[in-house]
């Protein structure tokens, strides 16, 4: 609960089309550039259809915050826990690709958007989950009501698939399914800034620095010597902007 009260999600009767993305990673075996594509997903059919899958992002999410670096939460290894904070708001799955890319179904030239028609299943084509999932984030209001235009989100490369340039593919996929989920701005709260990439991303994907907060953390030290207390960065970015 935040200190607004409970925030709920808006009630989706339908889900947005899967989108393809080119990937600057290249295909050891092939030589070949490759592509992610990203997945609105809804975890009712998550946890009826796809075995495995609500668990392997469960678990991904909790080794993430057990490290203490980029999260607030010390503790979210109950998977009910986890069901309540991540898919409290709209969850979308970056799968990365294996063969032919997926034919085009419709492109929207001015945001260089691909949308395709393409299931779970027919990307995942084979592999765990381990193998082929590129990242993952969820999107959901950040505030209650009369401000609950405004979203935020939370992002997660599995360690096994950072440095494959997936993190940037996710935030540019963010900047398209956001606000066609009806948001008209975004902003993170807590950007720890000893979180270099992620600080780095969001400025040259042109968010604001809308400010700073002191010792907003209490972060576990990389070097695994106690904790510290790290500032954070406040970022925004209006859906709206021409």
């Amino acid at each position: 609960m935040s200190a607004y009260g409970v925030i709920n999600r808006p009630q989706r009767t339908s889900y947005l089309p899967t989108t393809l993305w080119d990937s600057p990673r290249v295909e050891p075996d092939l030589g070949t550039p490759s592509f992610v594509t990203i997945h609105h997903i809804d975890r009712a059919a998550v946890e009826r259809v796809q075995t495995g899958l609500f668990n392997y992002l469960h678990s991904t999410f909790a080794n993430e915050v057990d490290k203490g670096l980029t999260y607030p939460q010390e503790d979210i290894s109950d998977p009910t826990a986890f069901g309540a904070y991540f898919f409290g708001g709209d969850v979308l799955v970056g799968i990365a690709g294996k063969g032919d890319p997926p034919a085009i179904k419709s492109e929207l030239e001015a945001r260089g958007v691909r949308e395709i028609e393409q299931s779970l299943d027919v990307a995942r084509n084979g592999r765990t989950w381990e193998e082929c999932i590129a990242g993952f984030y969820y999107v959901k209001p950040n505030y209650p009501g009369r401000s609950s235009h405004i979203c935020n989100a939370g992002f997660m490369v599995p360690l096994s698939q950072r440095g494959s340039g997936y993190g940037r593919i996710l935030a540019k996929s963010y900047l398209h399914y956001a606000p066609a989920l009806g948001y008209k701005a975004s902003v993170f709260n807590l950007v720890y800034n000893n979180n270099v990439a992620s600080v780095k991303l969001w400025e040259a994907l042109n968010f604001t620095k809308a400010g700073l907060i002191p010792k907003a953390g209490r972060l576990k030290r990389k070097d695994g010597e106690g904790e510290e207390y790290v500032d954070a960065i406040v970022f925004y970015k209006s859906f709206e902007e021409t």
